[in-house]
């Protein structure tokens, strides 16, 4: 059980960065340059993709956490677990919510500027990248 909880602890957090890379950093802002895509089917899509992305996340978190308890990890591990785990609940219990709120009043019709939550999903963003980097790295075999 130890060895399949300490492969998971590396190749987990490397496939959780590949999802924010690919979906947040790729995507996301492609998606709007596509022919034919308006804000608010983006704004559709990216709300689709991006709960489907955090429900992804949270599922990995919930198993690392689990692999973390069963191999006994350091105290170092569980820094860098918890900061990644951290971020992503601010994102999700704190920065989502008001800009699903937005996308609303933009899908019904308002036209409104770029929110400053946005920023603050995309500074999070980039501190998961550095923070999934860094568990791969303490973790790695």
């Amino acid at each position: 059980m130890k060895s399949v909880a300490q492969h998971l602890m590396w190749f987990l957090p490397m496939l959780w960065l590949g999802m924010v890379l690919a979906i947040s950093f790729l995507e996301t802002p492609l998606k709007f340059r596509a022919p034919g895509v308006t804000t608010a089917l983006g704004l559709g899509i990216g709300r689709i993709v991006f709960r489907a992305l955090n429900t992804a996340e949270s599922v990995l978190a919930v198993v690392l956490l689990a692999a973390a308890v069963v191999l006994g990890s350091p105290g170092g591990v569980w820094v860098w677990l918890g900061l990644a785990v951290g971020v992503l609940l601010v994102q999700v219990a704190v920065v989502r919510p008001p800009l699903s709120r937005r996308s609303d009043r933009v899908l019904a019709g308002e036209e409104l500027p770029r929110s400053t939550a946005h920023y603050w999903y995309i500074g999070l963003e980039v501190v998961k990248v550095v923070v999934l980097i860094g568990l791969a790295i303490i973790v790695a075999p």
